[in-house]
């Protein structure tokens, strides 16, 4: 239904805006996240492309980048409001309908996470500074040269099963990015 949608949108775009994103160029981000019970994340990161892998997919354009970032997670626990500083690599994916032409995107990536210590929240405690992460968004590029883009993403922090308590977290982020 999503990507009904995106294809929608993308088709119904006026002509002036059906150029190809910069999505071949790096992008700087600054994004901020939020999940239950008071924990909030504010993150710098860098996309570069894949500059040599692209392929389509349903009219599509699908491209791959990596997703290097560093972040700081806040939380409320019981011993009072703690920092977790947290680095990030993700190889990610990103469909622009209309074969690349699209303003707007969906994207999705599983990569990993290393925290400097455990994260804990009021109700939950990781039981490892290794975690993977996953994602979900969708976004939309603007600008002269689309080289602005806004994304709404969904992002699953866990260990996969490697120790016991796994509780997860789940994050909603809203991220902006230019590519240069």
């Amino acid at each position: 239904a999503v990507l009904a949608f995106v294809c929608a949108a993308a088709t119904s775009a006026p002509a002036s805006a059906q150029r190809v994103g910069p999505q071949h160029r790096p992008s700087v981000y600054l994004q901020a996240a939020a999940a239950e019970h008071s924990s909030y994340a504010a993150t710098f990161g860098i996309t570069l492309p894949w500059r040599d892998w692209q392929t389509s997919l349903w009219g599509a354009q699908v491209r791959g980048y990596w997703d290097l970032s560093l972040s700081q997670w806040a939380s409320d626990g019981a011993a009072g409001h703690r920092h977790t500083t947290v680095v990030e690599v993700t190889p990610s994916f990103r469909l622009v309908p209309d074969a690349g032409r699209s303003a707007l995107f969906l994207d999705a990536g599983i990569g990993a996470t290393w925290s400097s210590r455990r994260y804990i929240a009021q109700d939950k405690a990781f039981s490892t500074s290794f975690n993977f992460a996953t994602h979900l968004g969708v976004g939309y590029a603007f600008g002269d040269q689309r080289q602005h883009e806004l994304q709404l993403r969904l992002q699953h922090v866990s260990n996969g099963g490697i120790k016991k308590p796994n509780p997860g977290e789940n994050f909603v982020q809203l991220r902006y990015a230019l590519h240069f």
